[in-house]
């Protein structure tokens, strides 16, 4: 197991984000982690960079126990951080320097990598990420598209085992979203890439296997196929809705739709 997380709990001051969670990650898995805003698979992202600690239970990457005392240890710090990278939702909550270019090559700087390595890998991955024409500009200039695929490419650059990817094609217009869609299918087997997302139509390419999230608890544990044909169980998430309508013979008829959650 890359991950074994038992009985997590964490709040939000009085408000309980994760409530007794275990769940296992499978190196090389694919994950999926769905639910509605606020059902705790964001706060558990965090909690598997080590960004946050759980007040109880208990968190293990590789085998080995993800602490607040762990990861203040220079050597764990390097190599957990070398293996395991995040993309936030958001892209201007990682995004600071003054161009793409520095802002792929802030992780291998930070590594200790020789220079002409990371010029090298920098424009290896900016075209690779297809955003070589943007290596000159201001992250904080660009559209939400691209601004997202810099994000990534700035985790992606170190090639880290484990890609914690929080709602990657949210804000993207469609061809941006297909090619983020086609990334993660991508790496099948190669990586292991836990995804938070809403976008179920996509589950089948992204993910060998999807967990449910409702109020901070796992509620469903499947494939894709089984996870989007228990129409109840979506529709307790708050992940689709059923509206009656009529089809002109008089009689109602029930039909699930799809929606993102608010």
């Amino acid at each position: 197991m890359i991950f074994r997380a038992t009985e997590l709990t964490y709040r939000y001051n009085d408000q309980i984000a994760l409530n007794r969670l275990s769940l296992d990650v499978r190196q090389g898995e694919r994950l999926a982690l769905l639910g509605a805003n606020g059902s705790g698979k964001s706060t558990l992202l965090r909690l598997l960079d080590g960004l946050a600690f759980p007040e109880s239970g208990e968190l293990l990457f590789a085998g080995e126990t993800l602490t607040e005392a762990r990861l203040s240890e220079a050597a764990f710090t390097f190599q957990f951080r070398r293996r395991v990278g995040l993309v936030f939702q958001n892209p201007d909550a990682q995004l600071f320097n003054s161009t793409v270019f520095d802002e792929l090559a802030f992780g291998p700087l930070q590594m200790g990598w020789p220079k002409e390595r990371i010029r090298e890998q920098v424009n290896r991955t900016l075209e690779t990420m297809e955003i070589a024409h943007l290596r000159h500009r201001s992250p904080h200039r660009l559209s939400g598209g691209e601004k997202k695929r810099v994000a990534i490419a700035s985790v992606m650059i170190l090639d880290p085992e484990v890609l914690l990817l929080d709602e990657p094609t949210a804000a993207l217009d469609p061809k941006s979203q297909h090619q983020i869609i086609e990334m993660i299918a991508s790496f099948g087997g190669a990586k292991t890439v836990i995804t938070a997302t809403h976008d179920l139509d996509s589950l089948e390419e992204i993910s060998d296997r999807c967990v449910l999230f409702e109020s901070g608890r796992i509620v469903g544990d499947g494939s894709a196929i089984d996870i989007l044909h228990d129409v109840d169980l979506l529709r307790r998430a708050r992940l689709v809705s059923t509206h009656r309508h009529s089809h002109g013979t008089g009689e109602p008829h029930p039909h699930v739709h799809l929606h993102e959650p608010a």
